[in-house]
C-alpha cells in the first residue's frame, strides 16, 4: 500500500511542489550544519567585537540594492595585514620610529557610508604608539581624522562618536560626521557623495624598538550580505540558515513522538480493554482540556526554556489528545477481523498481535496527520520564541521575529528584519501542508470524491 501510494503522489502537482520545497529545506540544514557548526553558529550569534565589528547595523542585505535607482554602499575592509597595503618605515632617533601604512581603496557608491570604524593593536613593553589617522580624497582634500594613543594595547575609534572631528569639520548640529569625510561639498545643503578612489594612511610613531602595531578599516556600508543585520550587528543570516534544522528538527521529533507514541496507547487500550482501556480514556478526556500554551508558558519562565525541555513537554501534553479516540475507532476495528482471530488462535503473544498486527495496519491511515503535524508543531516552538521563551542558546527563525517585534522593526522600516524568517514560516508550513492533504487523499480513498 505504502509504495502504490508513493507511485501515485506524482499525479498530485501540489504533493510533488511541497515534496520537492521540503527537500529544498533538508538539503538546507544538512548544508547549515556541515558548514557551520552548532559551537560556530552559537558563537556567531552570541557575538562580540572580533564578530560584530565587522558589519554595520541594521542594513537590509545586498538584494535591496536590485530595487533602488541610487545604489547603497556595500561594507569595505582593509588591512594593514592586506597584500594591497603599502608599509613604509623610517627610524629618526634611537628611541623613536615612524611607521606608516598606506590603504587604498574605491568608492563608487550614490549614497553615504554608515559609518568609519579603525581597529588598532599595539604590542609594546612601556611606551605604547601614537597613532595619527589621515584621510585623502580623490578631490586632493587630507582630513586628519583623528589623533590617539593605543593604551592598553587595543583602540578602537568610530567616526559617529567624534564629537572633535564632527567641530573641525564645520558640519551643522545635526548632520552625520561620516558625510563630512564623503561629501562633495560636506556644507550643502543636500550633499552627494564624492566618488573616487580614497586613500588611508595610519601614521603611528613607535617609541620602542620590538613595538609592533596592526590596524583595520571598516567603512560600514548602507547593506550587508544576503540577509542584512539586526540591532546588534549580527548576521541574519546564520538565524535564518539555523532556523531550518532547528525548526524540521523540532517539528519532526515532535510529531513522530506523538503520533507514534499515540497510536501505541490506543492500540494497548484497545487490545486489553476492560480498566486498562478506561484509564487512558479519562486521562485523555482531562489532557484535552488542559490549556497547553500556558502550561508551555509557565514552564518557559519558572523552570527552562530550552529547545529539549520544551519538546519532551509538548510531546506529553500532546500523547493524551484527540487523536487517542481517533485511533482507538480504527484499531476497533482492526481488533475484529478475521486475522487477528487468526493469530489469537494460534497463540501469539499480546505484544506480538499489537505490534506486528495491529499497529503496521493503520501506520498508512497515519501518515498524512504526522506530515500535518510537523508545520503546527515548527509554529508552536516559533510562537514560543515570539513570545520570550525561545531558547536562549539557539538561533532560530522565531527568535529573529521576537528581536524585530521588540525593537520596533516594521515602524522603524526594517521590513526585512521581520519578513525574513515570516516567508520561511509560511513557506515551510505550506510544503508540509500540499504533501500531507495530497496524502490524505490518497491513503483515504472516500476524500477522492470532494
Amino acid at each position: 500500500m505504502l509504495r502504490g501510494a508513493w507511485r501515485e503522489i506524482r499525479y498530485y502537482p501540489s504533493a510533488v511542489l511541497g515534496l520537492i520545497v521540503i527537500v529544498l529545506f533538508v538539503a538546507l540544514s544538512i548544508y547549515t550544519v556541515i558548514t557551520i557548526p552548532y559551537s560556530e553558529a552559537v558563537r556567531l550569534w552570541r557575538g562580540g567585537e572580533e564578530v560584530w565589528g565587522d558589519t554595520p547595523r541594521l542594513v537590509p542585505p545586498v538584494w535591496y540594492n536590485l530595487f533602488r535607482e541610487k545604489k547603497l554602499p556595500l561594507t569595505i575592509k582593509i588591512s594593514s595585514t592586506d597584500e594591497a597595503a603599502v608599509h613604509k618605515e623610517e627610524q629618526i632617533s634611537d628611541d623613536l620610529w615612524v611607521h606608516d601604512v598606506i590603504c587604498t581603496f574605491d568608492f563608487p557608491y550614490d549614497e553615504f557610508p554608515q559609518d568609519l570604524g579603525m581597529f588598532l593593536e599595539a604590542q609594546f613593553e612601556e611606551r605604547a604608539p601614537y597613532v595619527s589617522l589621515v584621510l585623502e580624497r580623490p578631490d586632493g582634500e587630507e582630513i586628519r581624522v583623528e589623533d590617539l594613543s593605543v593604551q592598553g594595547g587595543r583602540q578602537v575609534f568610530l567616526v559617529s562618536q567624534s564629537e572633535d572631528l564632527h567641530r573641525r569639520l564645520g558640519l551643522p548640529e545635526r548632520r552625520e560626521t561620516i558625510v563630512g569625510l564623503f561629501a562633495e561639498d560636506p556644507q550643502a545643503e543636500d550633499p552627494v557623495p564624492l566618488k573616487g578612489t580614497y586613500v588611508l594612511r595610519v601614521e603611528t610613531t613607535l617609541f620602542e624598538p620590538e613595538s609592533t602595531i596592526t590596524s583595520k578599516m571598516v567603512v560600514y556600508g548602507r547593506v550587508h550580505g544576503w540577509a542584512g543585520t539586526d540591532h546588534l550587528r549580527r548576521d541574519l543570516s546564520v538565524a535564518l540558515l539555523w532556523g531550518a534544522p532547528v525548526a524540521l528538527s523540532f517539528g519532526l521529533l515532535a510529531a513522530l513522538g506523538t503520533t507514534v507514541t499515540t497510536m501505541i496507547i490506543a492500540a494497548v487500550g484497545v487490545w486489553y480493554g476492560g480498566w486498562v482501556d478506561s484509564i487512558i480514556q479519562r486521562i485523555t478526556e482531562v489532557n484535552m482540556v488542559l490549556p497547553v500554551l500556558p502550561i508551555l508558558i509557565m514552564i518557559g519562565v519558572f523552570w527552562n526554556r530550552s529547545l529539549v525541555i520544551m519538546l519532551v513537554a509538548i510531546v506529553l501534553l500532546s500523547i493524551f489528545g484527540a487523536s487517542i479516540k481517533t485511533n482507538r475507532a480504527i484499531f476497533l476495528q482492526v481488533k475484529s477481523l478475521p486475522y487477528i482471530e487468526a493469530a489469537r488462535s494460534y497463540g501469539a503473544s499480546d505484544f506480538r498481535i499489537i505490534f506486528l498486527y495491529m499497529i503496521p495496519r493503520v501506520i498508512p491511515t497515519i501518515i498524512p496527520s504526522l506530515v500535518l503535524g510537523i508545520p503546527s508543531f515548527v509554529f508552536l516552538e516559533a510562537s514560543l520564541a515570539v513570545l520570550g521563551l525561545g531558547d536562549p542558546v539557539l538561533p532560530t527563525w522565531g527568535k529573529v521575529i521576537n528581536d524585530a517585534r521588540v525593537n520596533g522593526a516594521l515602524l522603524q522600516g526594517y521590513f526585512y528584519w521581520i519578513l525574513q524568517p515570516s516567508f520561511a514560516l509560511m513557506v515551510t508550513g505550506i510544503a508540509f501542508a500540499m504533501l500531507g492533504f495530497s496524502l490524505d487523499r490518497i491513503f483515504n480513498p472516500r476524500l477522492r470524491e470532494l
